[in-house]
């Protein structure tokens, strides 16, 4: 078993030119969450020249709508959404400075284009495993959109939070690679 790699948020582009699809990645830090409605909001913000009300520039975003916290816990469970949905959205923040995306399931060819073009990665969350991930997050606190209730967009305080690169900088595709590997 190889060892992972550590990442602390804010990323920068060499921190992001060190990472390939296939890497395990333990990441310490805060980063933000956020699903399509607040990913729709902040797209929106952008395109009528208003600023965000969060500052994406290095970080990641988580794509969760966490459950409920329960009595002496910091969150419920916290497993990752499909990503697709944020597809319209990504090459946007990443323009604007986003770093990192954290979900589940393939990206589009303009999300990937998007992540060579601007240095971004997408990192790979275990689905399924929302309890075991909420392990990992030390606190949480919603820093804009509270209306939208769970998918508010929260900063999250993580330790050793597990993830695998799934797209990197240099154009790699694990899925991609999963099936090609598989045909073999």
């Amino acid at each position: 078993m190889s060892e992972s790699a550590i990442i602390t948020p804010p990323l920068s582009d060499d921190d992001i030119m060190k990472l390939k699809i296939g890497d395990r990645v333990l990441i310490t830090g805060k980063i933000l969450t956020g699903r399509d409605s607040a990913h729709k909001r902040l797209f929106d913000l952008i395109k009528e020249g208003k600023s965000l009300p969060v500052d994406v520039k290095g970080q990641i975003i988580y794509y969760v709508g966490p459950a409920p916290a329960k009595p002496g816990y910091v969150i419920g469970s916290a497993g990752p959404t499909t990503s697709y949905r944020m597809d319209p959205y990504a090459p946007l923040l990443m323009e604007h400075g986003l770093k990192g995306m954290i979900g589940k399931g393939v990206r589009s060819q303009p999300v990937r284009d998007a992540m060579k073009q601007f240095k971004a990665v997408y990192l790979a969350a275990t689905g399924g495993a929302g309890a075991l991930i909420a392990k990992n997050i030390k606190s949480a606190r919603i820093v804009a959109y509270e209306d939208l209730g769970p998918e508010a967009i929260r900063e999250l305080e993580v330790e050793n939070f597990p993830v695998i690169v799934a797209n990197d900088a240099y154009g790699g595709d694990l899925y991609q690679e999963g099936i090609k590997q598989y045909r073999r």
